[in-house]
């Protein structure tokens, strides 16, 4: 709706018409971007392989458990404060708590989207550069010792990595400026649907193999003599940071929801789509691992050393191959896309910039804090701050201290702070929906049960406890 007001000078009028906010046009798109943003190259391999090391069937009882509540209600929190603010992340504070320093949570989470993007767009990066180096056959071998030549290769060559990364970052920031309905939500409600045509096509294939029944073993098969008080802290840790909560991108994702989308219902939808392509990237991935006497690690060595040594022990594995990382390169679009989206929408609606100017300032200063990253395979390698390189740096500062912490702030936020009647106007569509036993259900566990098990996950991230 446009809004406008009236001046009155003298005998005239002036009218003046403010440009409408950009936002998600259709529940589709909503759904798309929102799964895009949960969906990420941990789905990939990092779930699955943790999954099958921590109890199979067990250790997926235990994370849905955990899903529910800890990440689930993170997740509904920050889209009902982002569509009720209308705003960026911190902006969205600002209008819900004025002249409080609850801001600070939005500036957190805007800062750690920012310092993801600058080492996630380098993993990315390595994914469109193996694209290409399956397609062109360079990645063609048994061996792991050779396919693990390959990618040292590609790390530690500086120039290598820095345009790739580049390459992916103009890539994200081409999108991003074409705008929320015309960029995000047209690429994601493609990109979402090829996903799961390819993820099928790779499990047809790696199920047709001889020894694959192994593969679903390892991935399905319930071992609850693995499930310990570690494997729970690896279960709620991984509920966490699985749906892209605490990082500002949730908050912003809904400022551009529709007034009538159903929050709670959309946020389950997002939950457990993004949990169906953990699994299907498990039963693309193990079957065929196992079939060729592999071994399940889970990393970067699963990804870009085992599986195109996988794939290049099968008929017709350069195809799969490709179609494997175009498949990862899809699931890391959808991520960085909500990621970018955060700090440039605050440029944008704070400082008055055009989003073209936004996306412009954001991708340059990110490219040069990413280089940082991005050369930490090679000529930066022995820079290591703290003890780590500054890969490795930006990923412990996001995952174990700005995450926990603002997803932490923001239930404290919504579970004390908030009025329950704003909470509850939003999660129900200002009583166009009837769904009050959800809203009490929700209120009460991100009151009580949701802050104290994103404290626990805190604590296990820095160290401070141990089980």
């Amino acid at each position: 709706m446009r809004a406008s007001a009236v001046f009155e000078r003298g005998n005239m009028k002036q009218q003046v018409v403010a440009k409408p906010r950009d936002g998600f046009t259709t529940g589709l798109g909503v759904i798309a971007a929102t799964l895009g943003s949960a969906i990420g190259l941990g789905n990939i391999w990092k779930f699955p392989s943790l999954t099958g090391t921590n109890g199979g069937a067990a250790f997926l009882i235990l994370y849905l458990a955990c899903t529910l509540l800890v990440g689930l209600p993170v997740m509904i929190s920050e889209l009902a404060l982002g569509r009720r603010a209308r705003a960026n992340a911190v902006t969205t504070f600002q209008k819900l708590a004025p002249r409080e320093p609850w801001w600070l949570v939005g500036a957190a989470g805007a800062l750690a989207a920012f310092l993801i993007l600058a080492f996630y767009t380098e993993v990315a990066a390595w994914v469109f550069a193996y694209i290409f180096k399956a397609g062109l056959g360079g990645l063609n071998s048994t061996d792991p010792t050779i396919t693990s030549q390959a990618f040292t290769s590609l790390i530690s060559n500086p120039v290598q990595s820095l345009l790739w990364q580049w390459g992916v970052l103009i890539f994200i920031a081409v999108i991003i400026i074409a705008g929320v309905s015309k960029g995000i939500e047209a690429m994601t409600k493609r990109l979402m649907p090829a996903l799961f045509v390819i993820l099928l096509i790779v499990i047809v294939r790696s199920l047709t193999l001889p020894g694959a029944g192994e593969g679903l073993a390892f991935l399905f098969r319930p071992d609850f003599s693995k499930v310990t008080w570690a494997t729970v802290l690896v279960a709620m840790g991984l509920s966490f940071f699985k749906l892209s909560v605490g990082m500002g991108t949730m908050i912003t994702y809904g400022s551009y929801f529709r007034a009538d989308q159903n929050i709670p219902w959309t946020a389950v939808r997002v939950m457990l789509g993004d949990v169906l392509v953990s699994i299907m990237a498990g039963m693309a991935i193990f079957p065929a691992v196992f079939a060729f006497g592999f071994q399940p690690d889970a990393g970067a060595s699963l990804l870009f050393i085992t599986i195109p040594a996988v794939f290049s022990s099968m008929p017709l594995g350069q195809v799969f191959m490709v179609l494997f990382f175009i498949l990862a390169a899809i699931a890391a679009t959808g991520a960085m896309l909500s990621l970018l989206e955060v700090p440039v929408a605050f440029l944008n609606e704070r400082l008055r910039w055009s989003r073209l100017v936004s996306t412009i300032v954001t991708t340059v200063i990110l490219a040069g804090f990413g280089s940082l990253a991005a050369l930490s395979g090679s000529v930066l390698a022995d820079f290591k701050p703290f003890g780590m390189t500054m890969f490795d740096l930006y990923d412990f500062t996001t995952s174990n201290i700005l995450l926990p912490l603002g997803g932490l702030f923001i239930c404290l936020f919504v579970g004390w702070r908030w009025a329950r009647s704003e909470a509850a106007a939003s999660l129900s569509n200002d009583g166009a929906l009837r769904n009050e036993g959800v809203i009490r259900f929700f209120l009460g566990v991100v009151k009580f049960v949701t802050p104290a098990l994103v404290f626990v996950v805190l604590l296990n991230g820095l160290g401070l406890i141990k089980l």
